[in-house]
């Protein structure tokens, strides 16, 4: 093909541009090569731009820097440079079975390819900002979800990651490692510590929750006998998971994801605070002078409040419950830092959550009393009159029980004397 036809497909929206690099190469022969070379570099991005039209990605800046980043990272991919995992089933950023291609040079990173070969989804190292392998809850046979956050600040869907392995030996042929696969390897080993390779340079590494973190007091009735590290909630009518990491909190497993690392979070705060369940409000701040997010997690568990007291303590969370916006409108809800060291330095056993939820049993309690108080019917007492001594007897103990004052009692007992004479 002709430098004069390269130019003119790779250009054919822009007519001008056409002319205009036309006009430099005959002025200077000598920038025909580096012209051509440009062209071809265009039209070989020409079917990834028909998937975006220019609309959607003035709307959407992510997807422009995702499609920037598919061009210039295209070319860093050469045989020998990548591990791959085969029919990996993903779930974000689209559900569909794709080749894990995990590169192992500092410009690679991850990335999701089809049959065709074409890239799907891909992240640089230098962009992610974590990756979690969490149990995905309520299966019967143990598999896990791999989550990729990205680090960048306008970070969306978009820009995570989620495929999931069952914990199995790989089929023969399933993977393609520079190392060879020992006994015992599954998926899930292996991914890890391919992943912990390549992330080794940058001080990261897969995460994990573990019991010293947080794990459930409640049993999994799937897999019986297994340590459960979730939190089952619900974020409006969507349900989903919270998982209690070393680096913060993670929220899935739902499209899109959500991760919220200790140093966005500006406060964790407990309401609505029922005899059986509690809801989780984690607020966030991305940058100081960003608005505070706030994001609620409701119908939690009472048997996990306790865990997630301590995960909240252990890692200094502030606690903004007694915010004056929720005092008025809130059932019960925690102290702030300093008084957790105030508790702290006189031995007060015990969460706020946990006095919270003594509290509104007391509540309940007393509400209990009062219907109580409301059932009794004092016109009982003249139906036992006459009926012997120990009738009159258990009528004295009632007067004495129910009596408004004393000076009632005394008339009660004086007049019930009188019976008895």
């Amino acid at each position: 093909m002709s430098p004069t036809s390269l130019i003119e497909q790779a250009f054919a929206q822009s007519p001008d541009i056409t002319q205009r690099v036309t006009a430099a190469i005959a002025k200077s022969p000598e920038l025909s090569d580096l012209f051509e070379a440009i062209a071809q570099h265009v039209k070989s991005l020409q079917p990834h731009l028909q998937q975006y039209p220019a609309a959607s990605l003035q709307e959407n800046p992510s997807k422009k820097r995702k499609l920037d980043s598919l061009a210039d990272n295209a070319s860093c991919w050469d045989n020998g440079t990548f591990q791959s995992f085969n029919d990996i089933s993903f779930s974000i950023p689209q559900r569909k079975k794709l080749r894990l291609d995990i590169g192992k040079l500092p410009y690679q990173g991850l990335r999701g390819t089809n049959p065709t070969g074409n890239v799907e989804t891909f992240a640089k190292w230098t962009d992610i900002r974590e990756i979690v392998c969490l149990p995905i809850p309520e299966k019967a046979h143990a598999h896990y979800n791999f989550c990729v956050f990205a680090s960048c600040d306008d970070a969306v869907a978009s820009d995570q990651m989620l495929w999931s392995v069952p914990n199995t030996i790989p089929k023969e042929g399933a993977v393609s490692l520079s190392d060879p696969i020992k006994p015992g390897d599954t998926y899930k080993s292996l991914l890890i510590t391919t992943l912990n390779k390549c992330l080794k340079p940058y001080k990261k590494q897969t995460i994990e929750p573990n019991d010293k973190e947080f794990s459930s007091q409640l049993a999994q009735a799937h897999r019986k006998g297994e340590t459960a590290y979730h939190i089952k909630a619900f974020r409006g009518a969507k349900d989903g998971f919270l998982f209690l990491l070393s680096t913060g909190i993670v929220w899935g497993f739902k499209k899109p994801l959500e991760f919220f690392p200790f140093d966005v979070i500006d406060s964790v705060s407990y309401t609505s605070v029922l005899q059986r369940t509690f809801n989780l409000n984690i607020a966030i701040r991305k940058i100081a002078a960003a608005e505070v997010q706030e994001f609620e997690f409701s119908m939690i568990d009472q048997a996990d409040f306790t865990g997630i007291d301590a995960y909240v303590k252990r890692h200094a969370l502030q606690d903004a419950s007694m915010a004056e916006q929720r005092r008025a409108k809130k059932l019960n809800v925690n102290g702030t830092r300093a008084e957790y060291g105030d508790q702290a330095g006189k031995g007060v056993a015990g969460g706020e959550l946990e006095r919270a939820a003594h509290e509104a049993q007391d509540l309940e309690d007393e509400d209990e009393d009062e219907e109580e108080d409301e059932n009794f019917d004092p016109g009982s007492e003249g139906e036992s009159e006459g009926e012997g001594d120990s009738s009159g007897e258990d009528e004295m103990g009632n007067g004495l029980v129910h009596g408004g004052d004393d000076d009632m009692g005394e008339e009660e007992l004086g007049s019930e004397a009188e019976d008895a004479i």
